[in-house]
């Protein structure tokens, strides 16, 4: 059974409330709450986002509700830590970890190296938002010329 009626009220969000935000009847969100239809998944991203939750929480297959669909893996986290440390290696010269012609101290050189952990995270959850939206909108696309 789905979540969705759940985090619904938990907002305090009445079923037309949260089918006009999704632009849907409120026949189709009725739907999904009780389970007579299965939920599009341009509508289960915003779902996600808007519930603050994981899409397999929200249709009740895990329990672990703070996890969004954009999270980073494994292998993201391990992807992310070789690049930062292919950018430090190439910025590991005198001249170019520098301020005004002064080199950078340790203390300076930790920073940038988080300030760029932080951009690179960001930018592979930037990624992979937009990823699984345009292979969404791709799918969708198809599916109508298919008719």
């Amino acid at each position: 059974m789905n979540r969705i009626k759940l985090l619904r009220t938990e907002l305090n969000m009445r079923q037309v409330d949260l089918a006009k935000h999704l632009k849907v009847g409120q026949s189709t969100l009725s739907g999904w709450e009780n389970g007579a239809y299965e939920v599009d998944n341009e509508n289960l991203y915003k779902m996600a986002d808007l519930f603050k939750c994981s899409i397999d929480y929200l249709l009740g297959r895990s329990n672990e509700r703070n996890r969004p669909y954009y999270a980073l893996d494994d292998k993201d986290e391990k992807d992310i830590a070789k690049d930062l440390e292919r950018i430090m290696a190439d910025l590991d010269s005198k001249e170019a970890l520098a301020f005004h012609g002064e080199p950078l101290d340790d203390e300076d050189r930790e920073l940038l190296r988080r300030s760029l952990e932080n951009s690179l995270i960001i930018a592979k959850q930037m990624a992979k938002k937009n990823l699984l939206r345009r292979n969404t909108e791709t799918k969708q696309r198809g599916d109508h010329r298919a008719n």
